[in-house]
């Protein structure tokens, strides 16, 4: 046992006292909040006003649209799109979608004198116009509004903007359906009474029937997930690059006369684990500092209410879980690590292992939306995806103690297999030299007494 404590000691110091590490552990949080935060304030970022002759042949259109497309009604439109906001947005979904017609830039009328000319003649001024650099974009409204057929021509140099022409497309829908209104003799007031969507009060119940927000939920869900998924990922590649190092230096002749090789593989993936569990624990404990900061502060308390609440007892079943999924992942790195010549040819093998990982945060998410159904307690207890998906189905529902028990034991016998098959490995692929191991090799070798 002293050989083995030594070797966790040697791994642990190796690990912990890198720059690497410490970069990883204070600054990649810090990282993670600028990315999170840079996007929004991109967006955020209003252009240039857009120049924008209009041509409106009906003459009712226009002030309508100028009205729709002042500040305080793309403000308001704005607002009111954010309440009604469902779900993550993707960065490609269109800004009336997301609620950022905030984000759009004013746009300034250039008037465009018609008189005498054909249409042809007007389309050829307009696009001599945004040549020459005076306008940027014009807009041709058809004569007859009421039929279907009738196309409303939008030309732009501004084309990727599509904050600005999202926006000036629903200012121009408003404008034409309210004066179809007016034109149909109906009260557009009355049709906007009649239309309003319901308040839809929308809430989860937890274990206890006790009410949750989804909303919260989900996201602190999927940053758990995406936690855990990162950490085993990273640590499983270090196990894997620490035991090509070996090879390549031709260490492991020396290490293998001073202890056996199961006590230096395990000690190497225990020293190692705590290594990834030291970061964990000062992730999460940061954490909660932050979140017990934030709690002091008097217009926090309505926030924080809405927060899933974490007990002890789910952050010791989260990092129980960590250090389940880490044996398991850092066992596999190893054995293949064994088997290859270099970090590069590891790369390669380690993609399926890297497809399972992805795999198990995948399922995490339907896991999120029904932490009851049969596919959610499968993929909560089976080796390999339980790491991740079980500490996520505890933080949406917590399931019953046998099942977490149930999988604690299926994944504990998996990593005495693996680490047993690793250990056979290990003791002979770690003296080969030169030659990347085949199957029937590495057949041979876990066969062999």
């Amino acid at each position: 046992m002293r050989k083995f404590f030594a070797v966790v000691r040697h791994e642990y110091k190796k690990i912990v006292l890198r720059w690497a590490f410490l970069i990883g552990t204070f600054v990649l949080p810090l990282i993670l909040v600028a990315f999170s935060v840079i996007p929004a304030f991109i967006f955020s970022l209003k252009g240039e006003a857009t120049r924008i002759s209009v041509i409106d042949s009906t003459g009712k259109i226009l002030p309508r649209l100028k009205d729709n497309l002042s500040h305080e009604m793309i403000a308001a439109r704005a607002s009111e799109a954010a309440k009604q906001a469902k779900g993550p947005s993707s960065p490609g979904q269109p800004a009336t979608q997301r609620g950022t017609g905030a984000f759009a830039a004013p746009f300034e009328f250039v008037d465009f004198d018609t008189a005498g000319k054909t249409l042809e003649q007007i389309r050829t001024e307009l696009l001599a116009d945004i040549k020459a650099g005076s306008i940027d974009a014009y807009l041709i409204i058809p004569a007859d509004i009421a039929t279907a057929t009738e196309v409303f021509e939008f030309r732009s140099r501004k084309g990727g903007d599509f904050n600005t022409n999202d926006t000036l497309k629903e200012a121009l829908n408003q404008a034409v359906r309210s004066q179809r209104l007016t034109d149909a003799r109906i009260s557009e007031s009355e049709v906007k009474a009649l239309s309003r969507d319901i308040e839809f009060d929308s809430k989860g119940l937890d274990e206890k029937g006790q009410e949750t927000n989804s909303d919260m939920v989900m996201a602190a869900s999927f940053a758990i997930g995406l936690m855990i998924y990162i950490t085993l990922a990273i640590y499983g590649q270090v196990i894997m690059g620490a035991v090509v190092e070996e090879k390549d230096t031709r260490i492991a002749e020396i290490l293998f006369s001073s202890a056996r090789p199961f006590e230096l593989m395990l000690g190497k993936l225990v020293g190692v684990g705590l290594a990834g569990l030291s970061q964990l624990a000062i992730w999460v404990g940061s954490l909660g500092a932050a979140l017990g900061y934030v709690s002091t502060q008097g217009d926090s308390a309505t926030i924080l209410k809405s927060l899933p609440k974490i007990s002890p007892l789910m952050i010791v079943y989260f990092l129980v879980f960590f250090l389940l999924g880490y044996f398991i992942f850092a066992s596999v790195y190893a054995l293949i690590g064994s088997m290859v010549t270099s970090v590069q040819e590891g790369g390669q093998f380690a993609l399926p292992v890297t497809l399972i990982l992805v795999t198990g945060y995948l399922f995490s998410f339907m896991v999120i939306r029904d932490p009851n159904s049969n596919i959610s307690f499968w993929v909560s207890i089976l080796p390999f995806l339980a790491p991740i998906t079980m500490p996520v189905r505890i933080l949406a529902e917590m399931p019953p103690f046998w099942q977490i028990a149930l999988a604690f034991v299926l994944n504990g016998i998996a990593i005495v297999a693996l680490v047993w098959l690793a250990s056979r490995v290990y003791r002979i692929g770690m003296l080969m030299y030169g030659k990347r191991a085949t199957i029937p090799e590495v057949w041979k070798w876990i066969r062999q007494p």
